[in-house]
This record gives C-alpha cells, structure tokens and sequence, in this order.
C-alpha cells in the first residue's frame, strides 16, 4: 500500500467513535464475528482453526508479532463501516479533504518558464469532487500511481491555476513524496 492511500485510510479513521479492540482474544472474536465463523479466519490469517477457537476462548493471548500485525490489520479494515462510510460521504459532498504534503512537483508549461521539478511543501483544501474521486478509486482498489494524479489534478487546479484564473496550460507533476497527511 502507498503513502497517498494509507494517509486516506488514516484520515477516515479518524472518524470512529469508538478504539477498535486491544487483546488479541477481542480482536480474534470481532473477526469470527464479521467473517461468521473460525474457518474464514484462519484463511485469512493463514493460521490453523484450532489457534482461532484458542484465541476466541482466551487460551493463547499473546500472538507472535507478525499474527498480531495482520490482526489488527483485519481488524482496522473492518472497524466501524457505517462510521467510516459516513465520514467519507460528507468529505465527497460538503467536507471535502485537507492535502498537507512535501513531495516534487514539476510542470509542464508554455516556453519560457522554468520547469524544473523541485521540492515543495503544499497545504492545501481539496474540493469535495477531488475526494470523491480519491475515495472511489481507493475503494476500487486503484493503484498509487491512480492516487496520485487524482491529486496532483487536484492540486493543479486548486493551487497552481487557482481556480483557473491563472497558468492556463500548466500540467503539474506529483513525483517523491516525501510525506503526505489528508485530513477530512
């Protein structure tokens, strides 16, 4: 997963009303709870059933680090979907998203400008169309590269053109990022 989707993914759990379940027991059940049964577990996992239906009755506590990475994984992916479904429908119709990034950004522009990629640091709103657009190509499991230029569409439009009253015939390029925040 890249840095454009995870920050997406962080930005909507901040949503959630309540902290997803901390022992490994907890979190196993909420799993055989949403996947009905110990068997889709397992698979998903890649563990064995036996060690579900242990965890489920609090016989083991303690998974090695990386069960209990992929669990809390499952488990995030999961958490709360009304909640998550609500925080991104209003940012892809009234809200919209907060873009806080330093990556490079280089242009294409009419002859005679510079169009040197260099590295920036942009904090800029994104109209809800722009997270509406991100939110469904996430959903669709679209790749970084997708992410990106949905962004840097965004970012050109709103901040390099701004609104269009400026640069008529800039393309702006979104390479490097170096960290990258989205806040609903």
């Amino acid at each position: 997963m890249g840095k454009l989707a995870e920050s997406l993914d962080k930005a909507v759990e901040g949503s959630f009303t309540r902290p997803i379940p901390k022992s490994a027991g907890a979190r196993m059940r909420y799993l055989v709870k949403q996947l009905k049964g110990t068997r889709p577990v397992a698979d998903l996992l890649g563990i064995s059933q036996r060690t579900v239906e242990r965890y489920v009755k609090d016989q083991l506590k303690r998974p090695r680090k990386s069960l209990a990475t992929r669990m809390e994984r499952e488990v995030r992916k999961r958490w709360q979907p009304q909640v998550r479904a609500r925080a991104r429908k209003q940012a892809a119709t009234t809200g919209g998203i907060v873009l806080d990034t330093r990556a490079r950004f280089g242009f294409t522009a009419a002859p005679g400008t510079t169009d040197d990629a260099r590295l920036r640091h942009i904090t800029q709103a994104l109209p809800p169309r722009y997270a509406a657009r991100l939110f469904d190509a996430r959903e669709e499991g679209a790749a970084e590269q997708r992410l990106r230029d949905i962004a840097a569409e965004g970012l050109q439009e709103i901040y390099f053109k701004d609104r269009g009253r400026r640069a008529q015939g800039l393309l702006v390029e979104f390479t490097d990022i170096d960290y990258i925040e989205i806040d609903l």
